[in-house]
């Protein structure tokens, strides 16, 4: 008898544990559906949750005292009375997001309607010339912190981009030793004692994109991301793309030139010893050394090894004939390399961002001039060519969908 009703409890607990698995699945489903869609009605919830009403309503009524959602007023009515429009409570939480770099680092505070706090915190330190960054990071972001008036407890967790290779299933840099030998969310939820989601710099550009820019309802876009190096983040049927092992993507190291120059990669004529930023400003430094003519020298103060990639690209979008030349030429190259992208994936776009998307035409003229030449004539026209609006925002918004999906539903 006592056994029987042993078994009772336990079957009873197991149904509980059940119950409140599903309850707890279906909340943080419907937080991530406000998230993303905005204002909802209960009605629509429903349908896009397949869930009753009383069910659904249950769980409002209960984000709603916990502070998370709050009503936004009376939406239209389909036919009796007024339905109440929810939305997610925007001061109910917030999330770092950190973009680390080579040479620099960008630190910006998003609440919960994606909307920044101040202006983005510009560190010149990055993973190459800067000895401890963990140490600078856990200093930035806590002045940042106090500077905008958060209380560190409402902080959900930390977004951080990446660039280089990172190994997915290890959670392991594979190109920077500086974040030493365990995971690196590991070493950076023990350095600010938060949930932190890590993400491949350009990946986490074309996820921007996906929730917030030209790519959002888009189900197949390519993202090419072009600075000092060139790297592709790529979204199929709606979804991030990661590879095998999280190393896809990356666009740079094709190669174009066999006879061309040794990469830093170790292969001969990669994309990015002739298209990147990088590229770009070696090859103007050398042409002046040599006597070419251009306002560059004057914007350096004849410091050429100064030069940088925006200034190449103001240059150009100030008439300077060198500069635009250059920036043409990388376009080239980079059409040959995209119709390669373009044969492989038949994207519905492909999108360019980084800094060489403060060129505009200059840069999207010679790629769509070049790609009739590269690309077969009917996959080209299926695939538009855009430039990035969101910009130097790309890769830090594209945390934030990362984060909240993460942890929205642990918020007490």
């Amino acid at each position: 008898m006592r056994a029987a009703k042993k078994k009772d409890k336990e079957q009873e607990k197991t149904k509980g544990s059940h119950q409140n698995t599903k309850r707890s699945i279906l909340t943080t489903k419907i937080i991530n559906i406000i998230y993303k869609d905005g204002l909802k009605t209960i009605a629509e919830l429903c349908e896009d949750t397949h869930n009753s009403i009383p069910s659904i309503t249950q769980i409002m009524n209960e984000q709603t005292e916990a502070g998370i959602v709050k009503s936004f007023g009376i939406g239209e009515s389909k036919g009796g009375r007024k339905p109440v429009l929810f939305g997610l409570n925007k001061n109910a939480g917030y999330v770092v997001s950190i973009e680390v770099s080579r040479k620099y680092t960008h630190i910006a505070i998003f609440n919960l309607h994606n909307e920044q706090l101040g202006q983005t915190h510009e560190i010149k330190q990055g993973l190459e010339n800067t000895e401890d960054i963990f140490k600078v990071l856990k200093d930035e972001c806590n002045t940042h912190i106090t500077n905008q008036n958060i209380d560190n407890n409402l902080i959900l967790g930390y977004g951080i981009t990446v660039p280089g290779l990172i190994d997915i299933k290890k959670g392991m840099s594979l190109s920077y030793l500086q974040f030493g030998n365990q995971p690196i969310e590991k070493s950076f939820r023990e350095l600010f004692n938060k949930p932190v989601f890590i993400e491949h710099d350009t990946r986490a550009m074309a996820w921007g994109e996906a929730w917030f820019g030209l790519a959002k309802n888009k189900e197949n876009v390519l993202f090419i991301n072009i600075g000092s190096g060139i790297g592709l983040g790529i979204i199929i049927n709606g979804q991030l793309y990661h590879g095998n092992s999280g190393l896809c993507g990356e666009f740079g190291h094709i190669q174009m030139n066999p006879e061309g120059e040794l990469c830093y990669c170790g292969k001969i004529g990669c994309l990015e010893t002739i298209a990147s930023g990088a590229a770009m400003v070696k090859k103007s430094q050398e042409k002046i050394r040599n006597g070419k003519s251009t306002i560059l020298k004057k914007v350096v103060n004849n410091n050429i090894e100064a030069i940088t990639l925006k200034n190449i690209i103001d240059a150009a979008n100030n008439g300077d004939l060198f500069a635009i030349e250059l920036i043409e030429e990388a376009g080239e190259y980079l059409a040959k390399a995209m119709s390669i992208l373009i044969h492989l994936f038949n994207p519905e776009a492909i999108i360019i961002g980084g800094e060489i998307s403060d060129a505009g035409n200059l840069i999207t003229d010679p790629i769509q001039q070049k790609l009739n030449k590269y690309a077969m004539q009917r996959l080209k026209q299926d695939t538009t060519i855009l430039l990035s609006e969101l910009k130097e925002k790309a890769g830090l918004m594209g945390t934030l969908p990362i984060v909240v999906s993460n942890t929205i539903g642990a918020i007490e």
